[in-house]
């Protein structure tokens, strides 16, 4: 099935903890634009959550926003998460400056039951 969500979405998903105002709109369209045409849901993920996480879509929120996304959509796919490694690939993303996303796509894998 191919990625659903849509930039209005990831702005909804942003305002469930700040004002959904977004800083850096040009990588978030990057990441949706790949989404949208990809088959496979976690690396379209990897692409979204590397972009917000990284890039700083959001003025505030960016990582909640991640953790949120990736929640949403395993859910959406049919799929629980196991809540510690979510916050461990968001956390490690973040400190770690981790880019690769073939790296982002195995640990979303990981999060995912």
């Amino acid at each position: 099935m191919k990625f659903m969500l849509n930039k209005k979405d990831m702005i909804a998903l942003n305002q469930q903890f700040d004002s959904g105002r977004l800083s850096n709109e040009h990588s978030l369209d990057f990441a949706l634009g790949y989404a949208k045409h990809s088959v496979n849901w976690t690396k379209a993920l990897a692409y979204l959550v590397r972009a917000i996480n990284l890039d700083h879509v959001f003025e505030d929120g960016n990582k909640r926003t991640a953790a949120l996304l990736i929640a949403a959509y395993a859910n959406i796919e049919g799929h629980e998460i196991y809540n510690d490694k979510v916050v461990k690939l968001i956390k490690d993303i973040a400190v770690k400056r981790i880019s690769s996303i073939k790296k982002i796509d195995d640990m979303v894998q990981n999060a995912v039951k």
